[in-house]
C-alpha cells in the first residue's frame, strides 16, 4: 500500500485490490492499521498519503464542508455574476465546490438543465428547485462531495457552458488537490463548449498538486476584488475574460 502511494496520493479499496491479493475486508483493516500508526490516513473508500500539507496547500485540500463556510461574500458576489451569464434554456455543466453551489442556488427555479457531479448541489437543487437536474453515476466520496464512477467515460450531456471552481490558480494553469476531481473534470471538459471559472482571489496564491487544465483553455473567469494586478494581468494575457464581481460587506 506504502508503494502505492508514493506515485499517487490516494487509492480506492478497489485499487488496492487490483495490486493485492487479499479482500476488500483485509485490504481495510490494514488501511486501519497504517492509519493509527500515522503512515497513511484514511479517506472513504480508500487510502490517502499522510505527508502534512504547508498552509496554503492545506487551503487548497480543504472538503467541501468547510470550504463552504469561508469568504462567503466573495464567493456570493462571484455567483451574482455567473448567474448574470446563464440564459433561459441553457444547457450547464457545474461542477463541486462552494462557490459553484451557490451560483446552483440562484438557478434553482430557472429553465435551465444541469448536470453536476455534486452531491450536495444536487440535493439541495432536488429539494428547493424546478430546474431540470441530471446526475452523474458512481459511488459518493465524501470528501470533495462529488459522485465519480473510474469506469465510466464522459457523459451522455452536452452544454454551452461549464461552470467550475479552482483550488489553485498559476501562471500554468488550473491546478486541484485531488485526484477524482481531475479525472472527472477533463471528462466534462469533453462536454462543453465554454469554460467559465468562478474563484475567489484566494486561489491564485494556492497551490495544488495536480495541474488540470492550461490558462488557455479557460473563456472567462469570475473573481472578487481582491485580484492584484499582476494576476490580473496573467489572465488577460492568457485571452481570457476577467469578470471582478463587487465587494460586499460580510454579514
Amino acid at each position: 500500500m506504502l508503494g502505492l502511494l508514493k506515485d499517487r496520493p490516494f487509492a480506492s479499496v478497489r485499487d488496492l485490490q487490483a495490486v493485492l491479493d487479499a479482500s476488500p475486508a483485509t485490504i481495510r483493516r490494514d488501511i486501519a492499521k497504517l492509519h493509527a500508526t500515522g503512515a497513511v490516513r484514511k479517506v472513504f473508500g480508500g487510502i490517502a498519503a499522510a505527508e502534512s500539507l504547508s498552509g496554503i496547500d492545506r487551503l487548497a485540500a480543504r472538503p467541501f464542508t468547510e470550504n463552504q463556510m469561508l469568504g462567503v461574500a466573495a464567493k456570493t458576489a462571484i455567483a451574482e455574476e455567473a448567474a448574470a451569464l446563464v440564459h433561459d434554456g441553457d444547457a450547464l455543466i457545474i461542477h463541486g465546490g462552494s462557490t459553484c453551489y451557490l451560483f446552483a442556488l440562484l438557478l434553482a427555479n430557472r429553465n435551465v438543465r444541469i448536470y453536476t457531479n455534486s452531491m450536495p448541489l444536487a440535493a439541495t437543487l432536488w429539494q428547493n428547485g424546478t430546474c431540470h437536474v441530471t446526475l452523474s453515476g458512481g459511488d459518493l466520496y465524501r470528501e470533495p462531495g462529488i459522485v465519480f464512477s473510474p469506469n465510466a467515460g464522459p457523459p451522455e450531456f452536452y452544454a454551452s457552458k461549464f461552470f467550475l471552481g479552482a483550488q489553485a490558480i498559476t501562471p500554468t494553469g488550473m491546478q486541484e488537490s485531488h485526484p477524482l476531481i481531475v479525472r472527472e473534470t477533463e471528462m466534462l471538459l469533453q462536454r462543453a463548449d465554454e469554460v467559465i471559472v468562478l474563484a475567489d482571489s484566494r486561489k491564485f496564491g494556492a497551490r495544488a498538486r495536480y495541474p488540470i487544465m492550461p490558462l488557455s483553455r479557460i473563456g472567462t473567469l469570475i473573481t472578487d476584488e481582491g485580484l492584484s494586478d499582476q494576476n490580473h494581468k496573467m489572465l488577460v494575457d492568457a485571452g481570457i475574460r476577467v469578470v471582478v464581481a463587487p465587494s460586499r460587506p460580510e454579514n
